[in-house]
C-alpha cells in the first residue's frame, strides 16, 4: 500500500509531496534520501556529459563497477586539475581542451594556466640519439 508524505523545502518553504511504501521512515527522512538521489543522478549526468559515457561497455557486476570507478578516478583527476589552475576553467572546456591537446608535449601544470599560449618549440629540447654502432 502506497503513502503520500509532504515535507516542507529549507531554501524556498514550498511543499514537497513524495509517494512511497516505506511506512516506517517520516517525511523528512524520506525527503532526505531524494535529495541524496538526486545528487546521484546529478553525478551521472555529469559523467556522461564530460566523460561521453552513453552506456556501459559490459553487463557484469564487475565491469559495470570497473567502468563507474574508472569514471569516478577521471572524475576525480579532471577536478584536481581544475581546481589546481589559476584560469578559472569550467569542467567541459577543460575536457574538451584536454583532448584537443592529448598529443601536445607541454607541462601540464603550466598549461592549466595559460592554456593559449603558444606551445614551446620541440626543436628547443630534441628528443635523445641513439647511437646504433
Amino acid at each position: 500500500m502506497l503513502r503520500r508524505v509532504e515535507a516542507i523545502r529549507e531554501d524556498t518553504g514550498g511543499t514537497l509531496v513524495f509517494i512511497t511504501n516505506h511506512h516506517g521512515l517520516g517525511a523528512s527522512t524520506i525527503a532526505a534520501i531524494y535529495k541524496d538521489r538526486w545528487q546521484i543522478e546529478l553525478f551521472f549526468k555529469a559523467l556522461k556529459q564530460n566523460l561521453k559515457i552513453k552506456t556501459f561497455v559490459g553487463t557484469s557486476a564487475n565491469a559495470v563497477k570497473t567502468q563507474i570507478w574508472t569514471a569516478l578516478i577521471s572524475m576525480l583527476l579532471l577536478r584536481y586539475l581544475q581546481l589546481s589552475s589559476r584560469f578559472g576553467w569550467s569542467l567541459s572546456n577543460l575536457v574538451a581542451l584536454l583532448r584537443m591537446n592529448l598529443f601536445t608535449h607541454r607541462d601540464l601544470m603550466a598549461w592549466l594556466d595559460k592554456p593559449f599560449a603558444t606551445p614551446p618549440d620541440p626543436q628547443d629540447s630534441p628528443q635523445a640519439v641513439l647511437a646504433f654502432a
